[in-house]
């Protein structure tokens, strides 16, 4: 991985996760946390008289997108290209599957692709508990995963968050998790698949937020990886989120498909297998692209952590989200980690999300808050 630059190195908006977790038996520590939000996470018989609703219950709810006007022709024409027409829908509750959260959420997915399986949105709820494991009120922090089928990272985000007093609800993008079809793995599907996703996200807060117990004082927003970029286009539609953390992920989407490597080069892989190549790419990309609308990313409470030697997603691409969206001092965290490492960072990041849901966005955490 290299050796870490001193934090004398660091300029500009940027601050380091060097020194915030111990060194040594690092990974070994990582996992054991890591068994224990696994053996932890639902704990504890759920029922109607801990105020949460049954299985087969549904639930009214209303989209609040708003998208307002934006002065750059290109942001206008990348929101005209992302909104839909705000209206009615249903959350509907259902059992989960197994070691997947409390309750499986569903709602229709705001931009129907015709796949009936596909369209029917899912979100994983993990419930909110006290000290004696009873479920409570609380704010909620939506989680989109990165694009590994098993969503491991998200859940661990989802069960981590958990723990620490928050509702937490892990989306499965489109094509992931009991939302995947026959029609899943069609090459074609991914980027239709990624504007969808965007709306589902978004979408997801106004679900989330009619559900008993949900508080929508303080509704976050967390991506990793590809789940980071649709986290930030998602962010930058309007203000329907009130804090916003991207990990592993930044701008210019194009550049990291074209050039970037292992996960980025297999989706690289797939877009060529039918075709798609060079400025085909850029221009495929462009309907969601990020950088499009980071300007319209509220700067206070946007936080983005992004790996110094990642592969995957070049730090220039990191760069270029937090400048584009003018990112003040401490909000653009460098870690020394590459793509994949990056996950030794996960307790310190976990603990500043829960930190940085409670405070002011003026306030500023400490790297060991």
């Amino acid at each position: 991985m290299g050796k870490s630059p001193s934090s004398r190195q660091h300029a500009g908006n940027t601050q380091s996760l060097c020194g915030a977790l111990p060194s040594g038996r690092l990974s070994k520590l990582l996992w054991l946390w890591i068994s224990a939000l696994m053996a932890t996470s639902g704990v504890g018989a759920l029922s109607a008289a801990d105020g949460l609703p049954k299985p087969g219950e549904i639930f009214p709810a209303k989209d609040t997108l708003n998208c307002d006007r934006d002065a750059r022709e290109d942001a206008q024409n990348c929101l005209d290209g992302l909104r839909w027409s705000p209206g009615d829908f249903a959350v509907t509750c259902e059992m989960p599957r197994e070691d997947q959260g409390d309750l499986l959420i569903r709602f229709p997915t705001p931009v129907p692709t015709g796949d009936g399986i596909n369209d029917n949105v899912s979100m994983e709820w993990y419930v909110a508990r006290d000290a004696e494991r009873k479920p409570k009120s609380a704010n909620c922090v939506i989680v989109v995963h990165e694009s590994g089928r098993g969503m491991t990272v998200g859940r661990i985000f989802a069960r981590g968050l958990n723990s620490q007093g928050l509702h937490t609800f892990l989306v499965h993008m489109p094509g992931y998790g009991v939302r995947r079809s026959a029609e899943s793995d069609k090459p074609e599907r991914i980027i239709t698949g990624m504007r969808q996703a965007i709306a589902d996200v978004r979408r997801a807060r106004d679900a989330a937020v009619t559900l008993p117990l949900v508080k929508s004082e303080v509704v976050g927003l967390q991506g990793t990886s590809l789940g980071g970029f649709i986290t930030s286009t998602t962010a930058g539609l309007d203000n329907g989120f009130d804090r916003v953390f991207i990990l592993l992920a930044g701008g210019n989407l194009h550049e990291v498909v074209l050039n970037g490597k292992r996960d980025a080069a297999q989706f690289r892989q797939r877009l060529e297998s039918i075709g798609v190549r060079g400025d085909q790419i850029r221009e495929l990309a462009r309907p969601v692209e990020p950088m499009r609308v980071a300007h319209r990313l509220n700067p206070s409470t946007t936080w983005l952590y992004s790996g110094q030697y990642d592969d995957v997603v070049p730090p220039a691409c990191s760069k270029a989200l937090a400048k584009a969206a003018n990112l003040p001092d401490g909000h653009h965290i460098e870690m020394a980690a590459d793509h994949y490492s990056g996950i030794l960072y996960l307790p310190a990041v976990i603990a500043q999300i829960r930190s940085r849901m409670e405070k002011s966005p003026d306030s500023g955490a400490s790297l060991r808050d």
